[in-house]
């Protein structure tokens, strides 16, 4: 078993590796581009002021990639498009400049000035329209690329200590990539490092649940490194991160559902699906269930399902610690769970008679 500690340093590793051969590569294209700027001196610039030039522009360039990074596909590909549509407008323009203006700075300045404007504008309209292409009608790998992001789960602090979805995927019904946010590992961290040991048994049952997920070979769980300085609220971060991933979040926190659900993004509710799951009990079958203590009213006994539903039992206070069967009589919906009302049946009478019988002798 590897500790809970080690958990959270291999992600840390993994993360710390990957971002400094990123950091490297960068370092590495400034300091090419820079000495390329130094050796040539653009412009007819001195040579330190040209490398000064190089390096502040190739820092430019790494800051446009890291804003192109963050876009989706769709939105990239409609940036494209745009500035591509903006391009062949500008060389449009620009022949009419060129039979309307005569040729000297003023036309030149007009030309580049309309070619930056039309980019511009293409590109920005583009990015912002772009999440209403249909990509998958192009096929191959847009197809592809866009069925897996239907497959991607974001999970959230409360189905990991829940626990119950280790189990929905180990049984194969949640499918795809499960996608643990490192925003996500933070708060769960905090829990189980909690002075309250209430909340610091559910976090540290949450980190059993995590380890248990990542050492089985059948569940595809990855650590994501985004995050959302601008944004405070673990809730808001995981539905921004969704909407990124175009993913579903599966949760059982009853208030991030609705929030989600306003916000159009897909939730799976465990506590939904649990709900759902709940075998369908109607008037006049019979059951057996073991009571297991007092009911509110005179003489009733109380026992559970195996899956919590509360079952009310009529004359079967004397019957405690028994099993006996049952028929039920009426099946009430709550807003907590359903409640199933019932009767003893005709052979446990003679079992809760000699019950009662015992009882007032004794």
């Amino acid at each position: 078993m590897i500790p809970h500690s080690c958990l959270f340093r291999l992600a840390g590793v993994r993360r710390s590796g990957a971002l400094m051969d990123l950091f490297a590569l960068r370092l590495l294209f400034i300091l090419v581009f820079t000495v390329a700027c130094w050796f040539f001196r653009p412009f007819g610039l001195q040579p330190w002021t040209a490398a000064g030039v190089g390096a502040a522009a190739s820092g430019l360039i790494i800051l446009f990639e890291l804003r192109v990074r963050a876009l989706s596909l769709r939105r990239l590909f409609g940036a494209v498009a745009g500035s591509l549509l903006g391009i062949i407008g500008a060389f449009l323009f620009s022949l009419v400049l060129r039979n309307s203006l005569p040729d000297g700075r003023t036309r030149s300045l007009l030309q580049v000035g309309v070619l930056l404007l039309m980019t511009y504008i293409g590109l920005v309209v583009g990015a912002s329209k772009g999440d209403l292409l249909n990509l998958a009608a192009l096929g191959g790998l847009f197809s592809a690329e866009r069925g897996g992001k239907r497959n991607t789960k974001v999970i959230d602090t409360s189905a990991i200590i829940d626990g119950r979805i280790a189990d929905i995927a180990e049984t194969g019904f949640l499918e795809g990539t499960l996608i643990i946010p490192e925003f996500v590992l933070r708060e769960l961290q905090m829990v189980a490092d909690s002075s309250d040991s209430s909340k610091r048994q559910r976090g540290r049952r949450g980190l059993d649940v995590l380890q248990r997920m990542r050492g089985n070979p059948q569940i595809t769980v990855q650590i994501a490194e985004e995050d959302y300085p601008h944004i405070k609220e673990v809730d808001l971060k995981l539905i921004e991160l969704a909407r990124q991933l175009e993913a579903k979040i599966v949760t059982n926190d009853f208030n991030l559902n609705k929030v989600a659900q306003v916000r159009g993004v897909a939730v799976l509710n465990i506590n939904d699906l649990a709900n759902s799951l709940r075998p369908v009990v109607l008037p006049g079958e019979k059951m057996r269930v073991v009571i297991m203590k007092e009911g509110k009213e005179y003489d009733q006994g109380v026992g559970y399902l195996d899956d919590g539903t509360m079952v009310v039992v009529d004359h079967a206070r004397r019957l405690i610690g028994r099993s006996v069967e049952i028929c039920v009589t009426s099946v009430l919906q709550t807003a907590s769970g359903k409640m199933i009302f019932g009767r003893l049946d005709d052979g446990s009478r003679p079992e809760a008679m000699r019950a009662t019988a015992e009882a007032s002798s004794g």
